[in-house]
This record gives C-alpha cells, structure tokens and sequence, in this order.
C-alpha cells in the first residue's frame, strides 16, 4: 500500500474548493458523471484508432444511491486507470488528463466528444463528501487500483481485486449533505445536468409492461419485467444534421426539453457550424405575449451536451433571449467550475454568427411561405422589433422581412409600403406620411377619416414601436410617421389645397374667448381651424413628438427629454366651418353656451377615453337631461 500526499500548491487546497472554486455544490455529479463519460468517449476513440485491443461494446454510466450506507457511487465501464495514472491524475492536482489526451490525440480526438477541460472537476466531490473512494482497472493489462482520501492531503493507494475495465467513484457523504441521499434530490441533478449526456446513464430500474400476445384470453394479465432505468438521451435532436429531422422530430424535442410547454413553437433555427468555432444548437420561436416579459423557460447551455447554465447573456445576443431551445459549444470559454462566462473574442464571433443565423432564416421562411410567415408576424415581431433597435447587423437584414401590418389586415415591408403610399400620403414638402393606429377601437374614428382619403393605416401596436419609428425615420430621409390621432388628419398630411373659414378673423379671437371662458383644463391648447363642414366639431389629438417621447421614456430610451412624468397635453381643435363653431359664437344665452361647449368637449373626450369619474358621470346625466 502505497501512501503520501497530493501533491498541490497550497498546503490544503480542499476548503479553498469547498468555498471559493465552486459555488454550487450541487454541480459534483455533474462533474463525476462528466468524467465518467470522458473516460467511456476516450476508450471508444482509442479502440476506433486500434490503440485500445478490446471490445468496446456498449457501455453505460450508473449512479447508485446507498441511503443506508451514506454513499454514492458512479461507476463506468470506460478505459479505466493504472496505479501510476492515478498517481498522476488524482494526485497532482489540476493536471488535466482531458487536457493531456486530447493534447496527444489532437489530430484524430478532434471530433471525439472528450468534455473535460478542467483536471480540478474531480475535487468537487469533496464538497459533499467526507471521504472518496477511487477503484480502478484500466483497459491495459495492469492491476486495478484502490485509493482513498479522507478530504486532507493524505491519501492511501493500494492494489484492488476489481476485475472489470472502468472506474467507480464512491462518496461517504458528509453530515452537512445528506440532503444528496435522497433518490428524489440525485434524479432532479441527473434530469437537470446529464439530460443528454452522451452515453447511457443508468439510475435504477423500472417496470416495463410487456406487449399483450396475439390470441390471449380476455383475463390475461400482462406480464412485467424490470429494465435499466436510463435517465437520458444521448443523441439530442441538435447533435444530428438538419437533413436527418422532420418537423415533428423538431416539435418532439421542443416537449423533451420543456415538458410543462403546451403550446407548440411556431419555428425553429437549427444552428450547425464547425469553423472558426464549434457551435451546435436549436433555437425555437414560441408564441410572444407583448409585455417584454422574459419567458420562464429559457436557451440552455451546453458543452459537449453537459448542461452548464441557462443564463445565456453575451453568447447570445440579448433579442434572442426570450426565444428557447439549446446551445452547444466546447468552444465557449468558461471559468474553471463552468459557472461565469469568461470575456472572450470567440463569444462576440457566436453572438454575431447566431444573429446572422437567425436572420437569415427569418429570410428565408419569408420568402418561401409569404402568407404562413405573415400570419406568424404578430406573434414574432415583439422579438425582431428588439432586434431592429439592438443589433445593427440584424437591422441591415430585416429590411428584407420585417413587416408592417395595416389595419385592414394587409402586410407591407417598408419599401412595399412606401412605393404603396407615396402618390396618396407625400405632403406638399416632399416627406412621406407614413399613418398608424395603436389602437384600432379607439382610434376608430380617426382611422374611419384618414381611410376616407384613401390613405393606408398601419397597426402598430407593440410596447416599443415609438423606438422604431424614431429609428426609421432618422434612417430614411423624407419619410415621417404620424399616429392618426396626433393632429386632424388634413393638418397630418398637408395639401396644397387649403379650406377657406366661414368665420372672419374678429370671430375666430372671439370664439376663442368664449371656449377658453369655459374650458379651464389647462392640458387642453384649443386650436381654431378651417375643416371641411362634414368633419367633427371638436377633435381631440396628442402632438405626435410629446406623446412619443412620453412613451420612450417609459420603456427605456427618451428619458433624456425629461418626459416619462410629464402630463398629458392634448390639443383641442375645433373645426370654424361646422355649425356648431357658429352656434357656440351666435347664442346669447350664456348658459346655453357653456352646455354646448361642455357637451362638445365631452363627446370629443370620449371618443380618445378620457372620459373618466366625476365628468363621466355628470355628461352621461346631463345626456339623459338632453332627450327628455
């Protein structure tokens, strides 16, 4: 029996692990099981090349749960370790024997799954257990090894009777942990870390019914046999080629990863590359609700198919965060217990390759099924809407596909829209009005007006469509959009044409007078104006660039302006060719006057939902007053 002490470049670097290396201390499966499968993968290559004279069969990972005996052990059938490698691997701490592996075998292990990257991984079992066993038997002809640490720097090694090739891993758990006893608490890491690991992973047995034969009897009772309960699949629908999947083999992966999803993904980006990094993945578009929320269900991150984080922030570009699905890559550069993303020129390369990605096919669906991407549009345009305003490259390629709905349910990009409407909407200066609604009941009035120019409306209703737009218009010369409740729609889109007033000028001051004798709510600026006689008596609009720098502000952005808590303004413009401009100016009964004004107003507040409280509930009395 050999003795001694790991060899390491403190005197104890156990508490250092315990308290600094890894954080979680759930993550010591993960590291084992990674391991363990490290050691399967390397045997296989090596028996590929014809290195290894075995049979390489096929292998599996089992865990145990000894709750009586206050142990767990992980066991493989992988290539195993002589005396010396344990000597040099365990030992001589942070010595990687992935690293060195793949270092001789670089050429031909290239493509050989090897997970390990960080020697240190084994150590993590000290954080839950007070003493590890290692057995071991290598594939070489050489006897099997025994060693044992009781969590100090000391060790024993000595010879084993174990006579099958691979390595088991036992774990005498410590007090503090024996929450890790439990089946439930193993399975949950199992589920969570080694999903889709690539070998097998047994964790017990189950009970599996067995096919009813032909011709049996209606009181047969349907035999049972007990089968290895493997926990994962290890052949995940992102490590085969595109070519190999149909939709439902996408839609079938999709529930494996979010059991609890009921509603199918509308698409999915399947992302392949091998140069200049590796980056395997799918990326699924669910149905979007319009408040910005983060789903709940979010991208996961792999190495070599080991679950690191869900937290995705930097490698993929922060639009894309609210999509799901997975991302693999060995190339993203982690700290050593595969917990924070490390700052790295290779990640800024995986984000712009997977924004491209993603672009591209966007285009490509757009092209191929116009309609079936149209009707997908409202469901999806929260996302690239984000994506317009935050990556600048995904911005230069949207103009390709990114769609502007009208009101009556037709899709435009924008140069199909501005070709549509630059006969109809370009004003007297030469700029192209583009029209929008947010809201199509409670703008419907306005709508109703512009519509009966024959002007196109736009629906534009998502929470930072005001972002957008601002970027729109500073990106295309001459083109201005307009909310079609902002001003009167002839003041909107000015003519050349203008309307004559009924009343003289002494008579628009004087109406004037009079409705700011009775209009005291300061956030209403009356405007007198020249409308056709049919149009409203009384309108009232938001200024287009108050209400939008209102809006900014509250979603992030214009807060500059100083506006998020700004009242609201509106303007009041009453129309000086409609009888009722004649009728307000002409009664000499005061009273009457002010009942004509208020009414007026009240109906104009209505139709913009500002009728609220006290005043909703006196105009609806002074109505009934009215009919009787």
């Amino acid at each position: 029996m050999t003795t001694g002490k790991i060899n390491v470049s403190v005197e104890n670097i156990f508490p250092l692990i315990k308290k600094f290396l890894y954080s979680d201390h759930e993550i010591f499966l993960r590291e084992l099981v990674s391991n363990a499968t490290d050691a399967t993968l390397k045997l296989k290559h090596l028996a590929n090349i014809g290195e290894a004279k075995v049979e390489y069969g096929n292998p599996i990972i089992e865990v145990k749960v000894d709750k009586d005996g206050k142990k767990i052990h992980i066991i493989d059938q992988g290539l195993g370790m002589t005396a010396e490698e344990v000597e040099k691997y365990i030992n001589q701490v942070a010595f990687s024997g992935a690293e060195e592996f793949l270092e001789k075998y670089k050429d031909s292990a290239k493509d050989s799954g090897i997970i390990g990257h960080f020697g240190l991984g084994f150590y993590s079992a000290f954080m839950v257990a007070e003493k590890v066993e290692i057995i071991t038997k290598s594939y070489k002809d050489e006897p099997a090894a025994h060693w044992t640490c009781d969590g100090s720097p000391e060790f024993t090694l000595e010879p084993s009777d174990k006579t099958s090739r691979g390595t088991e891993i036992i774990l005498h758990i410590a007090e503090d942990s024996l929450e890790f006893l439990e089946e439930g608490r193993i399975s949950g890491l199992l589920q969570k870390y080694n999903k889709f690991m690539p070998v097998p992973i047994k964790f017990g047995t189950r009970t599996e019914t067995l096919p009813k034969p032909e011709n049996a009897p209606d009181d047969y009772v349907a035999e049972t046999i007990e089968v290895d309960n493997i926990i994962n699949n290890p052949n995940p629908a992102w490590t085969k080629q595109p070519s190999d999947l149909t939709d439902e083999d996408y839609k079938n992966f999709y529930r494996e990863l979010y059991p609890m999803q009921f509603e199918e993904p509308l698409f999915n980006i399947h992302l392949n590359v091998d140069y200049p990094f590796n980056l395997t993945g799918i990326l699924y578009f669910p149905k979007m609700t319009g408040d910005l929320q983060i789903q709940k269900d979010k991208i996961q991150l792999y190495q070599n198919q080991v679950f690191v984080t869900d937290n995705v922030e930097g490698i993929v570009p922060e639009f894309l965060t609210m999509l799901k699905g997975v991302i693999d890559s060995p190339d993203i550069p982690l700290n050593v217990s595969r917990s924070y993303l490390q700052a790295d020129g290779a990640v800024k390369k995986i984000s712009n390759y997977i924004t491209r990605k993603v672009a591209d096919k966007l285009k490509s669906l757009f092209t191929e099924n116009r309609e079936d991407f149209e009707q997908k549009w409202n469901d999806i345009k929260i996302v690239l809407e984000y994506g317009m305003l935050s990556e600048p490259k995904f911005y230069e390629k949207a103009g390709a596909f990114a769609l502007y709905p009208t009101v009556d349910g037709k899709y435009y990009t924008l140069e199909e829209l501005k070709e549509k409407t630059k006969e109809t909407q370009t004003d007297k200066n030469g700029n192209l009005v583009i029209l929008y609604a947010s809201n199509t009941d409670a703008q419907h009035s306005y709508i109703a007006e512009a519509q009966a120019k024959g002007y196109e409306v736009l629906l534009l209703d998502s929470p930072i469509i005001s972002h957008l737009i601002q970027k729109l218009e500073a990106d295309n010369e001459k083109l201005t959009f307009a909310r079609v409740d902002a001003d009167h729609i002839n003041n909107l889109i000015k003519k050349e044409e203008e309307t004559i007033s009924k009343l003289s000028e002494e008579e628009k001051e004087k109406l004037k007078t009079e409705l700011e004798g009775v209009i005291s709510d300061k956030k209403y600026s009356i405007q007198l104006e020249a409308l056709d006689s049919q149009s409203a008596p009384f309108v009232i609009t938001q200024p287009e660039f108050l209400r939008r720098m209102k809006e900014m502000s509250q979603t992030g952005g214009g807060g500059m302006f100083g506006m998020g808590n700004m009242p609201e303004m509106y303007n009041l413009v009453v129309n000086t060719n409609h009888e009722l401009a004649s009728n307000i100016l002409n009664s000499k009964d005061k009273s009457h006057q002010e009942a004509l004004v208020k009414q007026a107003l009240d109906l104009a507040k209505l139709s913009q939902n500002l009728l609220k409280g006290e005043e909703l509930t006196a105009f609806v009395k002074r109505s009934f007053e009215l009919i009787k």
